[in-house]
């Protein structure tokens, strides 16, 4: 073979690998609608919203009336790895990525540590912490901990994963607003079609539920307001009447790896594979979204896929219920899809969990691959006439014989973030399929 005969072959090669199915090995989660699968599907695909209503009281400030979405969560039982305090995000974010690891069969022999990677995500990790610390400082003079950078860094949850899994490859922190867990999957996976790691633990957390951090929301006017008699109904995307987000809390990872790695540790086979993604930024308002840049991300998320938009079956929208962010969204995903592909979008049963929604929301889609039923949207009685899509409202739809869904996540800064999730080749012989 010839040297320039031997060079197409390895470019060939590369690009190959550059544009492989990335294996979804194990998943985890700590949400509103539970930690087992079981639970996050019966309020999934039945639209049952976890959002209630809170009053919050400040002193010195009238009461707030807010929506929000809690998980049932004991942060105080999660053990840390660096035996610091934990931060109640990171506390989530720990207790899913062990899950995930479980479920993935990822043991300390599975994996070269130097071939494994820790890419995480947060909005405002260590909101929780942080919070607690100044009020008992500025309310009550109290002494600062020691520890209280390491708790509230923007690492700090990265850190704890890395210290307990032993991972010594890539370990990363992202922080892009609302798409901070879904572009730590897509770096992620781009890591391990470039070979620099086999494995990665992935995914996103936020935990905002603190007097600060809800009041600095509720004073932007982004979230709805719970309606007295159905406080469940606050958040209402593509409504006509919609009035903003419910803010949630919680934390999803899922295990990805080479499929010649996964082969080659004897894992199970395994039902999903994350096909493509893609990022970029919109370059023109910090908190206006344009569906230009959208419409770019999820067209270059589809040729990373090397499908067309015609494959997908399912989007998981963005879906906030604000004003500006679903008129966008349900314009760009009008433009590259027509009004042929169902669209759901699940923050109204979760809630807004920010950072972390993006990693909550793919695993979303990645059960609707499983069961061949895409979730309804909740509270979506009467969509904007402005918005020509396919919404799934009322009940959950079959969707028989669907392969690919996609998960979009819009952030404040322009940040976009899109991922193409698809069926394995080996589908039907796994566990969930």
């Amino acid at each position: 073979m010839s040297s320039g005969a031997a060079h197409a072959v390895l470019a060939a090669s590369a690009a190959r690998a550059a544009s492989a199915p990335v294996r979804v090995s194990g998943m985890g989660f700590v949400t509103p609608i539970g930690r087992t699968v079981e639970a996050f599907d019966d309020a999934l695909f039945a639209g049952r919203s976890a959002v209630r209503a809170q009053t919050l009281e400040i002193k010195g400030m009238d009461p707030m009336s807010l929506a929000v979405a809690a998980c049932d969560f004991d942060s105080n039982g999660v053990r840390s790895t660096s035996r610091l305090p934990l931060d109640r995000g990171t506390a989530m974010a720990l207790a899913a990525a062990q899950d995930a690891a479980t479920q993935a069969g990822l043991g300390p022999d599975s994996v070269d540590p130097e071939r494994l990677g820790i890419f995480w995500g947060s909005g405002l990790a260590g909101a929780g912490a942080f919070d607690t610390t100044t009020s008992a400082l500025y309310g009550e003079q109290k002494r600062m901990r020691p520890t209280t950078v390491l708790t509230v860094m923007p690492n700090a949850a990265v850190a704890e994963l890395a210290l307990h899994f032993g991972a010594r490859g890539s370990a990363i922190a992202y922080a892009c607003a609302c798409a901070s867990s879904a572009v730590a999957i897509g770096e992620a996976m781009r890591a391990i079609r470039g070979g620099w790691i086999d494995v990665a633990i992935v995914g996103g957390h936020d935990a905002m539920l603190t007097p600060g951090v809800m009041a600095s929301w509720h004073a932007m006017r982004v979230m709805a307001p719970p309606p007295a008699d159905a406080p469940s109904s606050a958040c209402r995307p593509f409504s006509g009447d919609r009035a903003g987000f419910a803010i949630g809390e919680g934390a999803a990872a899922l295990v990805i790896e080479s499929e010649a790695h996964a082969r080659a540790r004897g894992a199970e086979a395994a039902p999903f594979v994350l096909a493509g993604y893609a990022t970029n930024c919109d370059g023109t308002h910090i908190t206006n979204p344009d569906s230009a840049g959208q419409v770019r991300a999820m067209r270059a998320a589809l040729r990373d896929a090397g499908i067309e938009a015609s494959d997908i079956g399912h989007i998981n929208a963005h879906g906030t219920a604000t004003s500006a962010g679903d008129a966008a969204e349900a314009a760009s995903i009008r433009e590259v899809f027509g009004n042929a592909v169902p669209v759901s979008a699940t923050k109204a049963i979760h809630g807004h969990v920010l950072g972390g929604g993006g990693a909550i929301e793919l695993i979303a889609a990645l059960r609707a691959l499983a069961r061949e039923s895409l979730p309804p949207i909740a509270n979506l009685q009467t969509p904007d006439a402005a918005f020509d899509l396919d919404f799934v409202r009322g009940e959950a739809r079959e969707a028989k014989g669907i392969r690919y869904a996609l998960s979009n996540s819009f952030a404040f800064g322009g940040t976009n973030a899109v991922i193409v999730a698809g069926l394995s080749s080996d589908a039907s012989d796994a566990p969930d399929r």
